[in-house]
This record gives structure tokens, sequence and C-alpha cells, in this order.
């Protein structure tokens, strides 16, 4: 028995639980290093390890390359980082899934929520046709249709900024009142106060500092934990406002 299947009988599940896309719902880092690589490769730049890119990533493409720069300590003008980002969009757009893989407990916890009528939605710093393309490779779309999947390209703002999470929510005419936000990062504690909804982090994702040490309302070591502490954190929000 999983603890998906021991919530209380008067537990409150939320009406709309958006999640973060890379280091919460997939480990992407594999694919996002290879792309990084072969951009700093047009410049003879030596590969970085994948455990250091993994704390790069978070807040898009184009910080995804400068941090790369910085790490190499090259410094290169706006336009150049352009055109780098073209170079790392056109070669991750053909390797996007070549090695990312969803986390363990995800589909079945996805299944769970989705069977009890809890919207779900993804906000994600990734542009948006990547971001879809990544969820369809990895089969689920079945949870998160394409208007569930706002990008960081969506609209003119992005998380941190609330207001990105707050149109994931409108797009899937959710209750903001009753939603939760799951991600890995500060980027996603930020989005989610300033819309005002609770946070929950995954404790194994990209963030340079650990999820622990964030302030969410609660993190989770795996999957399975999600559903009890999804009721938790959205019935401690409400008794406070």
């Amino acid at each position: 028995m999983t603890s998906c299947e021991i919530l209380p009988f008067s537990a409150t599940l939320p009406d709309t639980v958006i999640f973060d896309l890379d280091g919460t719902l997939v480990d992407s880092a594999p694919d996002l290093t290879g792309a990084l690589n072969a951009t700093m490769a047009l410049l003879d730049l030596a590969p970085l390890p994948e455990a250091e890119v993994r704390h790069m990533v978070g807040h898009g493409a184009r910080k995804l390359i400068e941090r790369g720069l910085e790490a190499h300590a090259v410094p290169k003008t706006a336009r150049e980082i352009d055109d780098l980002v073209i170079r790392f969009i056109d070669h991750y757009a053909g390797h996007v899934a070549d090695r990312s893989v969803v986390f363990p407990g995800v589909v079945s916890t996805l299944n769970w929520l989705s069977a009890r009528g809890v919207k779900l939605g993804v906000c994600t710093n990734k542009p948006e046709a990547l971001a879809k393309e990544l969820i369809v490779a990895l089969e689920l779309d079945v949870f998160f249709p394409g208007r569930a999947i706002l990008g960081g390209d969506t609209l003119t703002v992005k998380k941190p900024d609330g207001r990105h999470l707050i149109a994931t929510v409108e797009a899937l005419e959710g209750d903001l009142d009753r939603t939760v936000m799951v991600g890995d990062s500060a980027t996603d504690r930020n989005a989610a106060r300033d819309a005002g909804v609770p946070v929950v982090l995954v404790t194994f994702g990209y963030t340079p500092i650990p999820a622990v040490q964030l302030e969410a309302d609660a993190t989770v070591d795996h999957y399975t934990e999600l559903p009890n502490v999804l009721s938790q954190v959205l019935d401690r929000h409400r008794r406070r406002h």
C-alpha cells in the first residue's frame, strides 16, 4: 500500500495542481547537458559535467547558456548569446528525450490524482514548444493537454513571476484558492508565493540550494508521498487565510 492510498476520509485534495517540469516531473539534465555542451563546443570550450549543469537549469535556455559561459569565464555580447540560444534550441529540439526520464512514482501519482478529478498543469520556464515535445515524447500528454502547458515564452512574464502560475491555473479553469504548486527550486517557491498559493518542493531536483532550506510549505522525497502532502498543505493554507 502506498501513501497515495491512506488519505483520511476527511482529507480534501486540491482542485488544481501545477507542476514544474525539469527537475520536478522529468530528469532532463542528461539531454540539457548534451545540448549545452554541443553549444559550448561551437566555441571550442570543454564540456561541463552533468552534475554542474543540473544546478544551472530552471531559468530558461538563455540563462542556461549564460551560466555555461560564466563557468568557462568567457564573456559574450547579448547578440552573440542570442545566436548561441538559437543553436542550443536547434540541437536540443532533436534530442529532447534521448536520455531524459520521468522520475519514479510520477505516472502512478498523476494517475491517482487525475482519477479523482484533480486538474493538472505544467508551468515551466522551458520554451513552450520544447516542453510540449518532451511531455509527448515521455507520454505524459495524457495528463497534460496542450492548453495546460505554459512555457517560459508563452507570456511576457515567467517564473518567479506569479502571473505565469496564475495563467496556468486559468488555462485549466481551476480554482486558485484550491491550487498547489509542485516544483524543485526557489524559482518555483517564489512564483507560488507571488501567486498566493502553497508550494511543495521535491528534494531530488536541480536547485543549488537544498529544497529543505527553501522554506516551502512542504518537501517530498518521493512522489508516493505527494497526495497526502498536497492535502496537508492545502488545509494549512486555507486555515491561515
